[in-house]
């Protein structure tokens, strides 16, 4: 398996000899790409919003189709009041928005960690300047959502409640990871630090210069960097932490580090967030461009939600070449290599894609992972709830077959639809993941809701007691 992977030599003359203009395609468009990303004004766009950003002038009017709310298409949500279905509009917001902003986070680390091993190799100078602009755009976006999220919450709940409510958790043993000051961490899991002279770290690094020996000469520079420097790797949330434990966070990074073609296969992955990013803001630009056609209010969450999604488009092409078609520069991918690859792919569907929630439409992970939230959301001041209504209500929504079930199988159907066009074309692949097979499993309303139970029994009693 060892002698298999291509040593420096081989992979340069590979790309030397290659000299079929189709097969070098993707340069041109990543080059293409580049100079209409540059040119654009989206990003600032984006900065200009956020500065201007005040919830009371935004607050009276909905900031997407009323289908992206939180609850939305509940028992609760059809009983719910005009002032609270504005605010679960507005929470649908802050949760998917905080969610992209740790996710943006990753995005961050892993464009340093796989431009460090392009940057190896001839041809790809574009490349590393688009994940370099990109590395720069993320961090505009980041600060743009959390700065608007903050002010949002802070008015929906109040600055003392947005902590109680928000932040603590103290239901005995059922949830063990409390709450933060972020929906997004609800999402996430909230690791803990390590450093590289810690045993697993040199353990698995030494894993790695094993499996991967004649590649460890592109071992990105970024990584080098860290390293010499002392630091560790970051934990990584978002898309990433959704998915995979930390340990393996590690391990996937050494090898996304190390090999062209596993850097390469970390854009599919990439990709799969693009489009459940799409999958959803897609919704926040037709409202902007109807609303710009009828000369009515635009909020200023839904324009930043438009430029946010034209600044991604650009993201998701660099995604979609190197996933899909930078690969097939290098040489053929070790047993090694895909094994890697599949278990990765495997694993996103398994924690991105692989649930179905009744509460948050375009989100496909189990409501389990949400309970609490929605406990507190209900004991916050915009319900203002009992505990005992709340459990009722809480029931009701998560146990029993509704509305929001049906819908959020409509956005699990189109994403796989759309992640299928590329992944069928990845001849590497087995069959579970070309077909993306997890997912479709995920998608059963009838498990959704005995998923749903078991919790909320959990749940309930952890409350009780």
């Amino acid at each position: 398996m060892l002698n298999n992977i291509p040593t420096q030599d081989e992979i340069e003359q590979s790309l030397e000899t290659d000299t079929n203009p189709k097969n070098r395609r993707h340069i041109k468009v990543c080059e293409i790409n580049h100079r209409n990303n540059l040119d654009s004004d989206y990003t600032e766009k984006m900065e200009s919003l956020e500065k201007s950003f005040d919830y009371a002038s935004n607050s009276n009017y909905y900031w997407s189709e009323p289908g992206l709310s939180i609850l939305y298409g509940t028992p609760l949500y059809a009983e719910a009041s005009p002032a609270q279905k504005l605010a679960l509009n507005h929470l649908y917001w802050t949760a998917q928005y905080d969610y992209i902003a740790a996710s943006e986070s990753s995005v961050i680390h892993y464009n340093q960690v796989t431009s460090g091993v392009f940057k190896y190799f001839g041809d790809y100078e574009t490349l590393c300047s688009t994940l370099d602009l990109e590395t720069e755009q993320e961090y505009t976006h980041i600060h743009a959502f959390q700065k608007v999220s903050h002010k949002i919450k802070t008015a929906l709940f109040g600055k003392g409640l947005l902590t109680s409510y928000l932040q603590k958790s103290n239901h005995g043993n059922f949830h063990k990871k409390p709450l933060a000051n972020s929906l997004s961490q609800i999402f996430n899991i909230n690791p803990g630090k390590s450093s590289p002279t810690d045993l697993q770290y040199r353990a698995l690094r030494f894993i790695n210069k094993m499996m991967l020996h004649n590649a460890n000469y592109c071992y990105s520079t970024y990584l080098q960097e860290l390293e010499i420097k002392g630091n560790v790797i970051p934990p990584i949330k978002g898309y990433i932490g959704s998915s995979v434990p930390l340990p393996l966070q590690k391990f996937l990074t050494f090898n996304w580090g190390s090999s062209p073609f596993l850097a390469c296969q970390h854009y599919i992955y990439r990709f799969t967030a693009n489009l459940a990013l799409k999958n959803y803001e897609y919704r926040y630009t037709k409202y902007f461009r109807d609303l710009e056609k009828q000369g009515e209010f635009i909020p200023v969450p839904t324009a930043i939600s438009y430029y946010h999604l034209l600044d991604e488009s650009f993201h998701t092409t660099t995604s979609q070449l190197i996933g899909r078609d930078m690969y097939k520069d290098f040489s053929q991918p070790t047993a090694y290599e895909k094994l890697t690859s599949n278990v990765i792919t495997y694993m996103i569907q398994k924690g991105l894609l692989g649930g179905l929630s009744g509460g948050i439409v375009s989100v496909f992970r189990a409501d389990k992972n949400f309970v609490v939230y929605y406990y507190k959301l209900l004991r916050s001041p915009i319900f203002g709830m009992s505990h005992e209504d709340a459990i009722h209500w809480l029931e009701k929504c998560l146990c029993h077959e509704h509305e929001g079930f049906h819908i959020n199988t409509k956005y699990h159907q189109r994403l796989h639809t759309d992640l299928c066009r590329l992944t069928s074309t990845l001849e590497y692949l087995w069959p579970i993941n070309r077909e993306m097979k997890i997912m479709v499993a995920g998608s059963s309303i009838n498990n959704a809701i005995q998923s749903n139970k078991k919790a909320f029994q959990e749940f309930s009693a952890s409350v009780a007691a």
